[in-house]
């Protein structure tokens, strides 16, 4: 049998009302143009926040052009009937009049994988809005690294011997391959830095699986970085797969039981704590945030996805949105101040450079 190839491509085309959800017309336009596909084996539409999300399989491998020019029409469609409406940042993640083959580096996020089909496929979803894409490094690595949260890494065979992290440098544009658990150190030095070295991929190194194919992937996209400037956050996605030689799906769901901090949030300009939630509470509005995080399940079967789980909606994950409030409300309280406000490294893309500009000529040299 082909191998399938499972896509996720998100894009904020316009907000409803501001930044906090989308509008359920452009739910609608995603529909009525995905649904005459025939390239597409299945496909899901949801939101996170003001993401609009396309979660679709087909046998054309990554970075088809074909789906990829089929997701960027969406898109366009979608923004059009937001212009239609008035909504806010319309077609805002569209960096690109012209479609030219393929969607990366237009301002789309994009996680996709092709792998062989397994008897039985769990696969999750992940999507978060008002974050960035190092946002899934502290729960990837837990998920495939730390056995305090995946007990399969000490008590099943088939996980034991670890994976390998393929973990880019989005700032010079390479990349490293590493194993866990033996460079597990050496990892942690560098996706600790989630603003600069992200989690691309995760590899098994041995086991049931071919060592090939990737478990998880995350997008790695950074809007400021291809636009220039910035224009928004990057709100990434990640497809994971699970059991079967792979974590159980409670220990890929198991990190986010944690509201750990992310940077993003209102302007993209904050840090702020990650909250799990259901499809149906993935608006943001509080301070446009706080940033969230939401999980969707398929059992994929010759290509198909079937019905859709909304895992985090849950009261198992209460604790976590509590906490996440909590935290918020810590956080909210340092306003302009650091460590609320990001690092000044991270602030060239806001008004601060223009301020240093207004200023310069009034520092003077102190001994």
């Amino acid at each position: 049998m082909s191998k399938t190839t499972f896509s996720a491509i998100k894009a904020d085309v316009g907000g409803f009302p501001g930044h906090a959800t989308v509008h359920p017309k452009l739910m609608e336009t995603a529909e009525n143009n995905l649904k005459g596909s025939d390239i597409l084996l299945d496909y899901h539409i949801t939101h996170c926040g003001d993401d609009l999300e396309l979660l679709m399989t087909h046998r054309q491998g990554e970075d088809s052009d074909e789906v990829h020019s089929l997701a960027w029409d969406t898109f366009k469609k979608a923004t059009e009937v937001a212009k239609e409406l008035g909504l806010y940042g319309a077609g805002q993640d569209l960096l690109s009049d012209a479609f030219s083959g393929n969607i990366r580096g237009m301002g789309p996020g994009i996680a996709e994988m092709e792998f062989t089909e397994r008897k039985a496929e769990p696969l999750v979803a992940f999507m978060m809005d008002k974050t960035e894409p190092g946002a899934f490094n502290l729960p990837i690595f837990k998920t495939f690294a730390d056995p305090f949260n995946t007990a399969g890494l000490v008590i099943d065979p088939s996980i034991h011997s670890g994976f390998t992290f393929e973990i880019w440098d989005i700032k010079e544009s390479s990349r490293v391959f590493m194993d866990a658990p033996n460079e597990m150190y050496d990892i942690l030095a560098l996706i600790g830095a989630k603003g600069r070295f992200v989690i691309k991929r995760v590899f098994p190194k041995e086991g049931k699986l071919p060592t090939d194919e990737p478990v998880a992937v995350v997008s790695t996209e950074k809007l400021y970085q291809i636009a220039g400037e910035y224009v928004g956050k990057d709100d990434p996605v990640a497809v994971v797969r699970s059991q079967s030689g792979l974590p159980a799906l409670g220990e890929v769901l198991e990190p986010y039981s944690h509201a750990f901090l992310v940077s993003g949030w209102m302007r993209g300009s904050h840090n702020g704590p990650i909250m799990p939630v259901g499809v149906d509470q993935a608006r943001c509005t509080r301070f446009d945030g706080p940033p969230r995080v939401i999980a969707v399940g398929f059992q994929i079967k010759d290509g198909k996805m079937g019905m859709a789980s909304d895992l985090f909606d849950d009261p198992a994950y209460d604790p976590a949105r509590e906490e996440s409030a909590l935290i918020a409300n810590y956080m909210r309280r340092h306003g302009p101040f650091e460590p609320h406000r990001l690092p000044l490294e991270d602030m060239e893309y806001t008004t601060l450079p223009k301020v240093m500009t207004k200023l310069k000529g009034r520092f003077e040299s102190v001994e």
